[in-house]
């Protein structure tokens, strides 16, 4: 006998429940804003439709059918199933926190703040959720598999993102590496005898992004530069990437500071500093860490995040 579908409800704590936690009572947070000409009302109403969202998305999860709930800070530690059907409740970036740790598995994303949130991945009302569960597990339902980025280290250590990764110094100060490209196949290898020469680099890091990710840091680094580079969409399978405020100097060069890269491709860099780190969409506590000598390579992933339409 085949187990019923299992939902996985995302949240996160709302803006209300942090205040709590850090002032101890309603009474003192409301307190402290309002020593500083701020009101607290905002925040209870945000909490307030938040736990509607979820109370509704909850009871539309049928009765036959398992259901969890997970905190985005236990995300790291929580074991997704192949057959779930993950709902994501809250803001955009909830959508791209969850993206990292799933393999496949169809994603609703509910917008608990129409008007507030964009809207780019919590596209959906938290009325609709019984339908949209049961377009996502008949197969009915539309989706868009939104590509995503990977980096990969020769120790193969691998971190997956849907908006973008981050690799440097975990304090953002000056990083040491070497950059360079390389093809992604043992073909394209023998094809091309001579690898693109690395450039030695010193830098605030670098980020390497998607289409989906053009919608945020990403296109506030194109922006900044005022980068002619076509930025890709969220479904194509290329990827763009940017070096943060290159230092030129007789050791380092700052010729090679933003591309993009198509699947075919992948940026290449040896670490030059004592411990560099990767993370991936804003998620600074799960990242990844480097050390001297050790290569890094980046690219668009094979895992796509298939977000119900």
């Amino acid at each position: 006998m085949s187990l019923a579908p299992r939902v996985v409800l995302v949240h996160r704590v709302t803006e209300y429940q942090e205040l709590l936690a850090h002032h101890g009572t309603h009474g003192q947070a409301e307190f402290f804003l309002a020593s500083r000409g701020r009101s607290l009302t905002d925040a209870v109403d945000r909490h307030a439709r938040t736990h509607r969202a979820l109370a509704d998305v909850t009871a539309a999860v049928p009765l036959t059918w398992r259901q969890v709930r997970v905190e985005r800070a236990d995300l790291d530690r929580f074991l997704f199933a192949p057959q779930d059907v993950v709902v994501v409740v809250g803001q955009d970036g909830l959508v791209a926190n969850t993206a990292k740790y799933l393999a496949g598995q169809p994603v609703i994303g509910v917008d608990t703040d129409p008007g507030r949130n964009p809207g780019v991945l919590v596209r959906h009302r938290a009325r609709d959720t019984a339908a949209l569960l049961r377009a996502a597990v008949s197969g009915t339902g539309a989706f868009d598999d939104l590509t995503m980025v990977e980096a990969v280290a020769d120790d193969t250590q691998r971190l997956l993102a849907l908006n973008e990764i981050y690799l440097g110094r975990p304090d953002h100060q000056t990083s040491r590496y070497r950059l360079g490209t390389d093809p992604r196949t043992g073909a394209d290898l023998k094809a091309k005898k001579d690898l693109d020469a690395d450039e030695a680099q010193a830098s605030s890091g670098l980020v390497v992004g998607t289409g989906t990710g053009a919608t945020g840091w990403l296109r506030s680094l194109w922006l900044e530069r005022g980068s002619a580079l076509d930025l890709p969409g969220p479904t194509d399978p290329a990827l763009a990437w940017f070096v943060r405020e290159a230092w030129p100097s007789p050791a380092t060069g700052t010729s090679r500071v933003q591309g993009t890269l198509t699947r075919a491709g992948r940026l290449r860099l040896t670490v030059e500093s004592e411990r560099l780190v990767a993370f991936g969409d804003g998620m600074e506590t799960d990242a990844l860490e480097f050390t001297w000598g050790q290569t890094v390579r980046l690219g668009v992933a094979d895992t796509r995040l298939r977000l119900l339409v």
